[in-house]
C-alpha cells in the first residue's frame, strides 16, 4: 500500500514539475499584443515567439540576437522576424523604440503570443495583451 502511495505522489510531483516549466499560454486570445523588451543582450543567442490563432495552428518565430544589441535593437530584428514570417495576416510594428506591436489584420483570428523559449541573458521580456 505505502508502495503504491508513493508511485502515485511520485507520479503527480512529476506533472506539477513538468507544467511549471513548460511554456504557459496566455489565458485569452487578443486582437493586439505589446512585446516590450528593456536592457541589452549579454551573451549571443535566440528568442522563439509562438503565435497561436484562436482555433488554429501555432507558428514559431526564431530571432538571433547578437551580443551588445540594445533594447531598440532587439526590437527592431524581432520586428523583421515577425514580419517575414507571419506574413499578410498581421501587422507588425515598433512603438516607443523599444516595444514590438503586433496586430491582426483583416479576417485573421485573435491571437495569443508567449515567450515560447530564449537563451539570451541580461534582456528582460514582457508580453502584454493589449
Amino acid at each position: 500500500m505505502r508502495q503504491e502511495i508513493s508511485r502515485a505522489v511520485i507520479a503527480f510531483c512529476a506533472v506539477v514539475s513538468l507544467a511549471a516549466i513548460a511554456p504557459v499560454a496566455n489565458a485569452e486570445p487578443s486582437n493586439k499584443w505589446r512585446i516590450l523588451f528593456n536592457h541589452s543582450v549579454d551573451d549571443t543567442g535566440e528568442v522563439v515567439f509562438r503565435i497561436t490563432p484562436l482555433n488554429g495552428t501555432p507558428i514559431d518565430v526564431a530571432t538571433p540576437l547578437p551580443k551588445g544589441k540594445t533594447e531598440n535593437q532587439v526590437a527592431q530584428l524581432v520586428k523583421k522576424s515577425l514580419k517575414a514570417r507571419l506574413g499578410k495576416g498581421y501587422k507588425v510594428e515598433v512603438d516607443d523604440f523599444e516595444d514590438v506591436l503586433i496586430k491582426k489584420a483583416g479576417k485573421t483570428p485573435k491571437f495569443e503570443v508567449i515567450l515560447a523559449s530564449s537563451t539570451v541573458s541580461g534582456l528582460a521580456i514582457d508580453l502584454k495583451r493589449e
